[in-house]
């Protein structure tokens, strides 16, 4: 478990500060990441990795000559925002373009997705790759839905190999898109890892048992064995990629490849090389030649005992990239070329001088008096779900970590805080509703990141939207936010009513509220009864199994607990009743107030 922490919602933060602190020779700190402390000559394609914190050296340790040009680094286990991303891009580019590289997860994908547009719209050439190796986690025929495990090192050291020769994006894209098509991981835990603050782990394996085909973020494997002795574990991991090769490879016989056995945690050097040396053996009975093995932690999880194995099946391109110098803080190959260290006029703007805060220096227009009422309404609301949340953060942690990543509790109350500090903020300032929910909007996706982070961002702004700045926001507008809400969120999260997600109290939600208001019921009480259609909505979801997202490829384990980010949803909307009628709220019959059991039934 992890033993040494302060603040868990602080300890993505303060590790990365302790990391950067630990190699300033060869990174350095700007919002939203780190980016390489060494020079990068103009015109060179920037490679920009990343995605939750958990994983060192993933992703920060990847940054380096000849290795990637930023990291951008989100919450434990939770993508970083769109903003993070366009913040490290934009102090890595050197002119030449950036190609963003992440592993295949709907958080990153969200918002990796948004800064490249955004990036593309200021006039930087931007393109993305979600890594996608994870044999276990779809069918060979659905390799766009698999995610990206330890194989984001072969992905993201072809991409920034090609850029370190100088190679235009279009063929850095086309050589990274052609390493990811030929890497191919396997994993097994002996046991889950524990987030900071965490009193369990994710996930539990019976004594003598151990889990097959489980995931980074501690979600759980998809099968149990017997515990094998480690010429057995190397057997099954072997056999598991050799049974499914590159489009074009008919036999492994003759066939070069990078490997990597990566330790996910807890297990030791020396175990890994005692499977190790059974995995070479395989490999040469197969006809497979080894290019420069790795064997060691690369892409972990927290204190997972596991280990995976990754092939990269190399051609004549592709081998040299493989092969080429190295120097990051936890990646070392070759000897590099000395560089001088950077200028921050040569690689964007210095930490200092970048604005952390995405909407603290963002003008306020101004707003009538009814309207700066409303905000004052919209602060409260906002306060009332930052209590919420803080109150139920482990509960929704440990829903979530049923057949997810468990960090749903971390994130949410993350943005919540920083929703309610920029509302405050924003109030401060004189801002009517509409501008105050917006600032909200932006903290929260910025400081949540992850998928909820995304979706609670266009939540905020939709209603901030549909409330203005110049009229006293009435029960007809506030319908129609929620309503352009619930639309943007489908749109964004490609989900719909059944997936399983937070769509499934959402649009309850919305469509009572809605009936209510057009019947003629004031905002409060209009208000109150669809927050009770969100309650029962978010508990029948644990009839449904997940169509979406991490939890889909463990579908089976999450039937009989319900969706976290319904829960979440439905405890929220309860919590904003109180502030809208003026009291402290009171949980109505079967409400989620109390978040419902996480036990399984049946």
């Amino acid at each position: 478990m992890t033993r040494l922490f302060n603040n868990p919602a602080a300890f993505a933060d303060e590790a990365l500060e302790g990391f950067a602190a630990a190699h300033r020779r060869l990174v350095r700190r700007v919002p939203g990441g780190v980016v390489r402390a060494t020079a990068t000559a103009p015109g060179q394609v920037a490679v920009v990795v990343g995605g939750g914190s958990g994983h060192y050296p993933a992703f920060s340790g990847l940054v380096g000559q000849g290795l990637a040009h930023g990291a951008a680094v989100g919450n434990v286990f939770a993508s970083p925002s769109a903003q993070q991303v366009h913040q490290v891009a934009r102090a890595a580019q050197s002119g030449g373009g950036v190609l963003l590289a992440f592993g295949n997860y709907a958080g990153d994908v969200l918002h990796f997705g948004q800064a490249a547009e955004r990036l593309t719209a200021e006039g930087v050439p931007c393109a993305t790759l979600a890594v996608t190796d994870d044999v276990s986690s779809a069918a060979a025929g659905e390799s766009e839905k698999r995610r990206g495990v330890a194989g984001d090192l072969a992905v993201f050291k072809t991409a920034a190999a090609a850029a370190e020769a100088g190679l235009p994006l279009a063929e850095v894209v086309r050589l990274a898109r052609l390493a990811n098509a030929r890497t191919r991981s396997f994993g097994i835990a002996f046991s889950g890892c524990t987030l900071p603050g965490a009193d369990a782990p994710l996930f539990t394996v019976p004594a003598g048992r151990m889990a097959v085909g489980l995931g980074i973020h501690g979600e759980p494997g998809l099968a149990e064995r017997p515990v094998p002795s480690a010429d057995e574990a190397a057997e099954l991991l072997v056999s598991t990629l050799l049974h499914e090769l590159p489009e074009g490879v008919e036999s492994p016989r003759g066939q070069r490849a990078g490997v990597i056995l990566n330790g996910l945690g807890s297990v030791k050097y020396e175990e890994l090389f005692v499977v190790y040396r059974q995995v070479a053996r395989l490999l040469a009975e197969a006809g497979v030649e080894t290019v420069d093995p790795e064997v060691g932690e690369l892409v972990t999880s927290f204190d997972m005992a596991g280990v995976s194995l990754t092939l990269f099946w190399l051609t004549d391109e592709l081998e040299p990239l493989w092969t080429a110098p190295a120097e990051a803080p936890a990646y070392r190959k070759g000897t590099v070329v000395p560089v001088a260290a950077a200028e921050p006029s040569t690689t964007g703007e210095a930490p200092e001088a970048a604005d952390p805060d995405p909407v603290e220096n963002t003008a306020v227009p101004e707003a009538s008096e009814p309207s700066r009422a409303a905000a004052r309404t919209a602060l409260a609301a906002l306060g009332a779900i930052e209590a919420t949340v803080r109150a139920h953060a482990d509960e929704l942690g440990r829903i979530d970590a049923v057949a997810g990543d468990g960090d749903h509790g971390i994130g949410m109350r993350r943005g919540s805080e920083a929703a309610h500090a920029a509302g405050r903020r924003a109030l401060e300032r004189g801002a009517g509703a509409g501008t105050l929910l917006h600032h909200a909007a932006d903290a929260w996706a910025d400081r949540a990141g992850g998928t909820s982070g995304a979706l609670w961002g266009v939540i905020l702004r939709a209603l901030g939207t549909a409330l203005g700045d110049t009229e006293r926001p009435d029960a007809h507008a506030v319908s129609v936010g929620v309503d352009a809400a619930a639309d943007g969120v489908m749109r964004l999260g490609k989900a719909e009513t059944g997936d399983k997600t937070m769509v499934d109290a959402l649009v309850p939600f919305a469509d009572a509220l809605s009936d209510a208001v057009g019947g003629g019921a004031p905002l409060a009480a209009a208000w109150d009864t669809a927050a009770t259609a969100a309650d029962a909505a978010a508990a029948a979801t644990a009839g449904l199994l997940p169509r979406l997202g991490r939890a889909r490829p463990h579908a089976e384990k999450s039937l009989g607990t319900p969706d976290a980010g319904a829960v979440s949803l439905a405890l929220i909307v309860r919590a904003v009743h109180g502030a809208l009628s003026g009291a402290t709220a009171k949980p109505t019959p079967g409400s989620t107030a109390q978040p419902p059991s996480t036990a399984k039934k049946g």
